[in-house]
């Protein structure tokens, strides 16, 4: 907590915490804001993951359809005072498990449509289990041209820690290539307890064997809701195996792409988060505004009245100040390993070097920036110190706050120092 209150006093220049608070408005301000992204969350599983810490309830085909209803409903509401389509960049689903509701994410993607032209592609996140023909062509059919497969390891020992087994994964993979996908995400944890450097580098040259186009590690994080039996390795195994990663995936011409994802050469990006801007739709979904960052309600049955009685179902509701939304789009910029002083001035209104000169003076004289030109790119070095921050960030913001959210389906507000 207290590296976390550090870093948010040194970027934002003030002990002001991060403020959360239960209030909304009927309507959100997005019309002009430019490289909008849409997001789609689809919460139903099958079974629960302990490990998983997103918003998840198991599948109901009743309740589905009451969600479905609502979901629409959302859509035309935060729409409403729309006067033409806007263009967007891109629109994924993620869960939960998507596929649950296969049949409807064409009528989903239809009503978004009515509001929105999507210049990018669509992606959606796909449980290995879901991965058959027929599956793969309603997606097709529906426009999705990205998938996202959360594979975990081909480890078994591995999964069985995860409480997962990839059974037949090598058949589901051939599916998935030959579907045509334009990007194939191939969703991997690393630091698994028993889980050693050789089995992970192992894990990322079969995924790129079985046609992933780009992969997304992710360290085992115990949330402190998860019902995980088996806990993570330590940070500092933690760093140690994201850094052999890195040299292994450069050994043989892959590319870091993030500080957690690595692809071919040449190949589509999958990132749901990396938006300047982005509006989410259905329970847990957050929206990025130019001022301020939404989060819908974790609650079923909440979003679902909410909606029906003509409310938007937002939940909690940070208002930026300056320094705060230069943080953000700082953070975010990092994970991708590049920051654009022009995006930054076009977002912030105010340029990158007078505001974080000292901060970027530093950066490079540690090694954890590189600058060629205008943009500053994020070495290894730096990518290491970013996953520090992020575990640290994880612990001390992410965890409490959907901790809190997943009890209450508005709270009153919630204090990140």
């Amino acid at each position: 907590m207290r590296t976390a209150s550090f870093l948010r006093i040194l970027l934002t220049r003030s002990f002001k915490p991060f403020l959360f608070e239960g209030r909304f408005r009927n309507s959100l301000d997005f019309e002009t804001l430019p490289d909008l992204g849409l997001y789609v969350h689809i919460p139903f599983c099958r079974s629960l993951c302990g490990f998983c810490p997103y918003c998840k309830v198991l599948y109901e085909p009743l309740k589905a359809a009451a969600y479905k209803a609502a979901l629409l409903k959302e859509i035309d509401l935060v729409c409403a005072h729309m006067t033409e389509k806007k263009p967007v960049t891109s629109l994924y689903f993620g869960g939960g498990t998507p596929a649950l509701m296969i049949d409807d994410l064409k009528d989903i993607i239809d009503r978004l449509k009515c509001h929105f032209t999507i210049a990018g592609g669509i992606g959606a996140e796909l449980h290995p289990n879901d991965i058959t023909e027929e599956n793969l062509r309603a997606l097709k059919d529906a426009g999705i041209t990205m998938v996202s497969i959360g594979v975990q390891s081909f480890e078994e020992s591995c999964l069985a820690r995860l409480g997962r087994s990839n059974a037949g994964i090598y058949g589901r993979l051939q599916l998935v290539r030959d579907a045509g996908f334009d990007t194939i995400d191939v969703d991997l944890i690393f630091a698994v307890p028993g889980q050693t450097d050789e089995i992970l580098a192992r894990d990322i040259s079969t995924a790129f064997a079985q046609g992933a186009t780009q992969v997304s590690t992710y360290p085992f994080i115990d949330f402190t809701f998860a019902d995980n039996t088996y806990k993570p390795m330590s940070k500092k195994v933690k760093k140690r195996m994201l850094n052999n990663l890195t040299k292994y995936c450069r050994s043989i011409h892959i590319n870091r792409t993030s500080v957690w994802t690595f692809a071919r050469e040449g190949t589509g990006k999958y990132s749901s988060v990396t938006r300047e801007a982005f509006l989410g739709f259905g329970v847990s979904a957050a929206s990025l505004l130019k001022d301020s960052f939404k989060i819908n309600t974790f609650s079923i049955e909440a979003y679902i009245d909410r909606i029906n009685g003509g409310c938007l179902p937002t939940s909690l509701t940070l208002d930026f100040t300056k320094r705060q939304r230069a943080a953000y789009f700082l953070f975010w910029s990092a994970y991708g390993m590049k920051i654009d002083p022009a995006e930054f001035e076009k977002i912030i209104g105010t340029k990158l070097r007078k505001m974080y000169r000292f901060e970027l003076f530093a950066a490079e004289k540690l090694g954890c920036l590189r600058r060629a030109g205008e943009i500053y790119y994020i070495t290894d070095k730096g990518a290491a110190f970013y996953h520090d921050i992020e575990q640290v960030y994880t612990t001390a913001y992410i965890d409490r706050m959907w901790n809190v959210s997943r009890i209450e389906a508005f709270p009153g507000r919630i204090i990140l120092k």
